[in-house]
This record gives C-alpha cells, structure tokens and sequence, in this order.
C-alpha cells in the first residue's frame, strides 16, 4: 500500500503533538507500506516546529515514515495569522501535490486535518491517481465554532466550512470518526450510512513500558503527603475553559479536615485564575497546583497518585461521544478514575475502573474523592487493573492502526457529483 495521511497538525515524538498520524503511520510502515505525512511546518500543538529556512517544503523520515512539511507562516490564537496558515497549507497541497506522491501511485489519501478544508486538495490528489479517498473526523466543524464558540450559521466562514463538511461526507469513500455516536449527523448532512467507521484515538504502549527517571517527578513532595496519610487525586493537563476545573477546585471546600488532597498539574489559560480561586477559597492545603511536567514524565507522575480526575463542561456537542487521550493515560497507567463528562460513551463505566459523575458538580467531585478514599487498596488496585485491561485490548495502537487498515480494503463508493 502507499497512503498519503494529509493532517495540518501531525507532529512525532521529534516534534510533539498531535501523534495519532505518527502512531498510525508509523505501523503501516513497520509491515511494508509506504506512507507519506503532509503535514503544516507551524502548528501551535507542537513542542518544537521543523525549521525550514527560506525553503517551501521540506522531506523528513522519521520511523520509517516520509513527512512532507509544507511552510506555513506562526500564529498566536485563533488570529488572523491561523487563517493564513491554514490558507497556506492549503495552498501547498495543491502546488506540491506531485512532490507529496513521490513515493508513488497512491491507494489511499486521507484527509484528517480539524477543519474539513483539505478535502478538496485531498480529493484533487486522489482522482489523479485512481486512490481511495478517506475522510478522518476529529471535531464536529463548523458545528464546534457554532456550539463552542457562539459563532453564527449564517457566518461567511460557517457557511464555507459547512459546505465543505458536506462536500467531505460526499466525495469520499469511507468516513473515519473519533466520536462514536456521530453517524446520524454526518448522514444528515450526506454521508451514505456504510462509509462510517469508528476507530478511537489510542495509547501507545511502548510509552509505557520504558523505565522512570530517578528521581521521580514530585517524588519527594509525594511521598511526603503519602507518609502523611493522603489519599491524593490528581488531574493532569490542559487548564482551559473547556476543562471545567471550577468546579475541581470548589469540590476542596467539602474536603476540609479530610486526608484528600487534589492536585492539578499542567499547562493553560486559566491555570493562574484557578490557583488565585484556590487560594481565596483558604483551600492552598487541599487543592495544590503543581508546573507541567514532560510527557516521557506522565507514567511515573500518575504512578505515584491514588486515583485521577477528568472533566469537561457540559456541553451539547459531547452529544456525539468524547476520545480524551488523558482518559487513557489515565487508565493506562492502572489507577481509579473520576469521570465527570456526560458523554454517550464512558470507558469508565464500560471498563468498571472507576466512578462516574455528573459534569461541572463539585459536591459529586467531593462524594467520588471520600469514597474511593475510603476504599481498600485491593479495591483501588481492581478497578486500576480493569481499565489497563480494557486499553490494551481496545484502544492500544496496533489494535487501532490494523482496525484503519481495514478501511482501505472496503468497497470503493461511487462519487456524488
């Protein structure tokens, strides 16, 4: 097989996230076929971009995967700057289609950037050359600017993005979707009900298996609360709006004299609000915020912890199910979860590896932390052990990258023109 994997925001461990291309990529390639990564030279996920100097495009192999890195201006927010990104990223597609397909006659081309704009340079490649054309859905858009950010259907940008979206369903010949309960959307604007296919986002288990660094991270101060006697939750990750930690930080004032503590580790815009929150609400001694730490760093923090936390808004979007990749760390990593999403589908509760809870409800946050707090360590290691179980079997990436590799193999459908 040759596929081209077209994602805006592809990164590899070289560059940081996003890593579901590479993870993917990377096993197609590991049992003979030949992938190309087209991919933007600046995306805001990343850790590090690669630098291209005065050059358009550059090749790069990393694991056995070709990445074709398109120049695209930086950007801060959602500015102006990020349109004219995408906008030349886009661009690149089209201009550098023949040196995207240089490994090769494609069979497949996958579409998978956010926003559904790269269908039709996606497509251009695709009808070419006779390949399969897949379109991977991350976000619901332009449904997420609608329902997320306020933004009006009637929109010129809303509008274009809807009709690409449509356009999406239409051309292409299967439809890969991270949310499991998305299909009666995507048939209400187009999709012929076979094209959909479910396929998760994933863990890699590799990540998992390397030896901690010495010293762990927060060992001392860890081990110091342990000592104590706390049972500690923790949350790692984004501080957003999104993330609803509110109501994490507010569920400490129902934890007042109790050996809990809840510690919240990561990066983001509301970080220094909540701290300043905490620290008005006199709960400094029980809610605890700590810097990020480095992914490699993950395993052996959430090792040292009694149970994890995770949380999102309420939100009518999450209608169409949620694939947080924190919620597999976490039960990656063997321990107790607190579920606070109101999603249509819970791996906790499929999994039996934690407690499930209304979202944005501190008194529920607080009753989860007393009763697991409460339980025994044979308990705590049962529900752990239950959601690595259910990972491993469901969600690692080899079961997934084989599951996607599946798609390629399906019937080709007719175009709508």
């Amino acid at each position: 097989m040759n596929i081209i994997y077209i994602d805006h925001y592809a990164g590899s461990p070289k560059h940081g996230m996003e890593f579901r291309p590479y993870y993917m990529a990377k096993r197609w390639a590991a049992k003979g076929d030949a992938v190309t990564v087209a991919a933007s030279s600046f995306s805001h996920l990343r850790t590090h971009n690669p630098g291209l100097g005065d050059a358009k495009y550059k090749e790069e192999m990393i694991d056995g995967v070709r990445y074709f890195w398109i120049a695209g201006n930086s950007y801060q927010g959602n500015s102006m700057g990020r349109i004219k990104n995408m906008l030349s990223f886009l661009r690149g597609l089209y201009r550098y289609r023949r040196q995207i397909a240089a490994q090769g006659k494609p069979d497949a081309v996958i579409a998978s950037s956010t926003y559904p704009l790269d269908i039709y340079p996606a497509r251009r490649i695709a009808r070419k050359y006779g390949a399969m054309l897949i379109y991977e859905v991350h976000d619901l858009w332009p449904l997420s600017p609608i329902e997320l950010g306020g933004m009006s259907p009637k929109h010129p940008y809303i509008r274009l993005m809807q009709k690409a979206e449509n356009d999406c369903y239409r051309f292409s010949d299967s439809v890969v979707s991270l949310l499991p309960s998305a299909k009666d959307h995507m048939m209400e604007h187009g999709m012929a009900p076979e094209k959909f296919v479910y396929i998760p986002n994933g863990i890699e288990k590799a990540d998992w298996e390397q030896p901690f660094n010495f010293p762990l991270v927060y060992h001392d101060k860890l081990k110091k609360y342990r000592d104590d006697g706390y049972f500690l939750i923790g949350y790692t990750g984004a501080h957003g709006i999104a993330n609803a930690l509110d109501s994490y930080v507010e569920a400490g004032e129902k934890l007042r004299g109790r050996k809990i503590k809840l510690l919240a580790v990561g990066p983001g815009p509301e970080r220094d609000r909540l701290i300043e929150k905490a620290h008005q609400l006199d709960l400094d001694d029980v809610v605890e915020f700590l810097d990020p730490v480095r992914r490699d760093q993950i395993p052996e923090l959430l090792d040292q912890l009694d149970a994890l936390y995770i949380g999102l808004q309420s939100q009518p979007l999450f209608r169409f199910g949620v694939s947080p990749n924190k919620l597999m760390d976490y039960m990656m990593a063997g321990k107790p979860v607190i579920f606070a999403i109101d999603a249509p589908n819970d791996m906790v509760k499929d999994a039996d590896c934690g407690i499930s809870i209304p979202p944005e409800d501190s008194s529920a946050i607080a009753e989860a932390a007393i009763r697991l707090s409460r339980m025994s360590s044979e308990e705590l290691e049962r529900m752990g052990a239950h959601g690595k179980l259910y990972i491993l079997a469901h969600n690692e990436y080899d079961v997934l990258a084989d599951r996607f590799r599946k798609v390629f193999e399906m019937p080709r459908r007719t175009e709508e023109e």
